[in-house]
Formats: C-alpha cells, sequence, structure tokens
C-alpha cells in the first residue's frame, strides 16, 4: 500500500510538470500556476504520509516535518521573488487630475482665445456633462462664454452634483442628460441599450458633430508587436487569436482588456467588430476606467501581456504614461495629420449631444461651438476639429 501510494507521488509530480509546460507553450503566465502546483503536491504528499505513518512511526512526525519544510521554503521563495519583480516594475501614473481643468479656477490648463467670446451667456446656462476625455474642451466652452461666478465656486466644481459643468463619464452622462439633469453631453455616441433607453423616456438624441479623434490600442512599451491589423484585432477580441506569437510578438497568451458596457470606448470597440461577437472577458480583465485599462496594461510585469485601447488625447496628454506604447495600425501610426487625412482608420467623431428641447441659450450655445472660436478651442486644445 504505501509502495503504491508513493509511486502515485513519483507519478503525480510528473503529470504536474506536464501541465506546467504545456501551460508554458501555450502562453500562460506561469509564475501564477507554480503556487498552486506546489500546494497540490504538497497536499499529496501530506495525505501519502498520513495514510502511511504507521509503517514509519518515529520517522513520521520528522518526515512531516521536513516536508513542511519545503513547502515554507518554497512559498518563501516565491514571494520573495514576486515582491522583487513588483518593486522593481516602475508604477505609472494613470490618475486625473480634472481640477487642473477646471472652468475658472486660478491657473488652470484651459485653452483661452486670442480675443473675447463672440457669445456671453448670462442667464440660464446649459448644464454640461460628458466623458472625462473631453472635459479639457467643454471646460474651455464654458469658461469662455459663462460669467464667472463670484462667490458661489461650486458651480463649476466636476464633482459636485450641482456643478454647471459636471465630468460623469461617458456612461453616466448619457444617464443624465435622459433623466433631464443636463441639457447637453459631450461623448462619443451612444449605445444601442443608451439609445433604447432614452426611447422608453421618450426621448430621441440630436448628435452634432464637433470634432474627429483617434480611437487607440496600445501595449506595454516592452512588447515586441508594433503594428497590428484591422483583421487581427477583430480576431483578439472575438477570441479567435490569443497568443502574441501569432501577431510576430512573444510566446505569451494576449491578455486583451476590455471596457465596461455603455462606456464611450467600449462601445466605440463593439462598433468596431461590428457583426462579430466580442468575447466575455474574465471579470478581472475589465478596467473600471480609461486610467484603470492604462494602468492594468503597464503597472505590473505580469500585465506585460495585455492589450488595452483609449482615445489619443487621454492615452498621451491627460496621463503620464510612458510605459505604453501606440499600436501603428495597418501600418498608420495615430496622429493629427493621419486623423486629418482620413489614413488613420480609427478616426471617430465625438458629439455634442443633446435631445432636442433646447432652450434658447443651448441653441446659441451650440451655436457658438461650431463657430471658429469654438473650433480654435477643439484645435488648440489638442483635438481635430470638423470643417
Amino acid at each position: 500500500m504505501a509502495i503504491i501510494l508513493w509511486l502515485g507521488a513519483f507519478f503525480l509530480i510528473f503529470v504536474l510538470f506536464i501541465i506546467y509546460f504545456i501551460f508554458d507553450f501555450a502562453g500562460y503566465r506561469t509564475s501564477t500556476i507554480l503556487p498552486s502546483i506546489i500546494a497540490f503536491y504538497v497536499s499529496y504528499v501530506w495525505l501519502v504520509l498520513t495514510v502511511t505513518r504507521k509503517h514509519y512511526k518515529k520517522r513520521y512526525p520528522l518526515m512531516i516535518m521536513f516536508t513542511s519544510i519545503v513547502a515554507f521554503v518554497g512559498y518563501v521563495l516565491y514571494t520573495q521573488n514576486t515582491r522583487e519583480i513588483l518593486a522593481t516594475t516602475p508604477r505609472v501614473s494613470v490618475k486625473v487630475d480634472l481640477y487642473k481643468y477646471q472652468p475658472f479656477k486660478q491657473g488652470n490648463q484651459l485653452v483661452t482665445l486670442d480675443a473675447p467670446s463672440q457669445l456671453k451667456l448670462k442667464q440660464n446656462l446649459p448644464r454640461l456633462d460628458g466623458a472625462t476625455a473631453l472635459y479639457p474642451i467643454y471646460a474651455a466652452f464654458a469658461q469662455a462664454v459663462y460669467p464667472e461666478p463670484k462667490t458661489d465656486e461650486m458651480a463649476f466644481h466636476c464633482e459636485s452634483t450641482q456643478a454647471l459643468v459636471k465630468c460623469s463619464k461617458t456612461k453616466n452622462a448619457y444617464q443624465n442628460l435622459i433623466e433631464g439633469k443636463v441639457d447637453m453631453i459631450f461623448a462619443a455616441g451612444p449605445s444601442k441599450e443608451q439609445v433604447e433607453m432614452a426611447k422608453e423616456k421618450g426621448i430621441e438624441f440630436k448628435l452634432t458633430p464637433i470634432g474627429k479623434e483617434a480611437f487607440v490600442f496600445f501595449v506595454n512599451s516592452q512588447n515586441k508587436v508594433d503594428n497590428l491589423s484591422k483583421a487581427q484585432l477583430v480576431d483578439i477580441y472575438s477570441g479567435k487569436i490569443k497568443n502574441w506569437r501569432e501577431v510576430g510578438g512573444e510566446n505569451m497568451k494576449i491578455r486583451a482588456f476590455q471596457r465596461p458596457k455603455n462606456s464611450g470606448s467600449q462601445t466605440t470597440l463593439e462598433k468596431i467588430m461590428g457583426d462579430v461577437p466580442l468575447m466575455a472577458p474574465p471579470t478581472n480583465d475589465v478596467a473600471a476606467g480609461m486610467g484603470g485599462m492604462i494602468e492594468v496594461v503597464t503597472e505590473y510585469r505580469n500585465f506585460d501581456n495585455g492589450l488595452g485601447y483609449s482615445f489619443l488625447f487621454f492615452a498621451t496628454k491627460m496621463v503620464e504614461a510612458k510605459a505604453i506604447k501606440l499600436l501603428t495600425i495597418d501600418g498608420i501610426a495615430p496622429n493629427r495629420q493621419t486623423i486629418l487625412s482620413g489614413e488613420y482608420p480609427y478616426a471617430k467623431e465625438f458629439y455634442v449631444v443633446t435631445t432636442g428641447n433646447e432652450s434658447p441659450e443651448t441653441l446659441a450655445f451650440l451655436a457658438w461651438i461650431q463657430s471658429e472660436q469654438g473650433k480654435a478651442i477643439i484645435t488648440q486644445t489638442g483635438y481635430v476639429a470638423l470643417d
């Protein structure tokens, strides 16, 4: 009996290491698999020792102690190695300081016009909301056209629920527009679900395009892949391509992150996919925000197999993300020239979204946004204004 159990132990370790090498060959992160193999095997050895203890009598406690020490030393070495990896990997700052774009805040980083605004609103000021990446634009619009607050500083505090200029992110901004809490939002086009939600309330969105921006894909800067084709991106996010070696990279499983449903960038990705279904990502591979998307791709070494997406201005101007590398698509880099020329395939329009029940002040503001002064703010901020 004892001999059979111990032969089983040797056979088990052989099988476990075969599994280990299979996962390693498939490109999975074996550093996360190895502790499970060690724990499983040590548990089996302890079970064998317990069952066969009468065969060892006095030697049994010694064998248990020896096995425990081996397991403990293995665990300590593994955790120490993990800590060293994390300690030596530079972190990337992805926290966006929206306060530096707050209208009328002294020393803010909003662009300004060379001449006074041709529109000055004094009452019934439109309530604004939108995507984080577009906040520098519509905050600059408000600063140019709205009267400067003299007493109520919270009127332009981006996190205040009563603020005239909020920054609730795309999903919440659409919800606020549907519920009548804001008059216009600045965002990418709505998802099908958001359109249906509006219809249920008897609302139909009115989309006014005011500019274009590049939707970009990025990897960790250490990734050898510099370019992907449109077809390869679709195959990756549908789950057809699973390993970086299939697109010219190293033997690593592709960890293709996604954003939450109805966020602006997730809706854009769904439109890129067309009729091809998106694969369902693991729960921990859904990043909560664009900053979170960049962080998980760059912050830790075990995420150097990640693939993420965002908008160009956010990824290059609003966050310090030097550890990411923007991919070219079909050999075309995302920049202002390729957006203007239409060469970059994922140059997307962004909109002022209203509901068709605009006040005179909102209509006047919308018209001014489309004027030369409005276009100047869009361009100076770093986006591409529409002609």
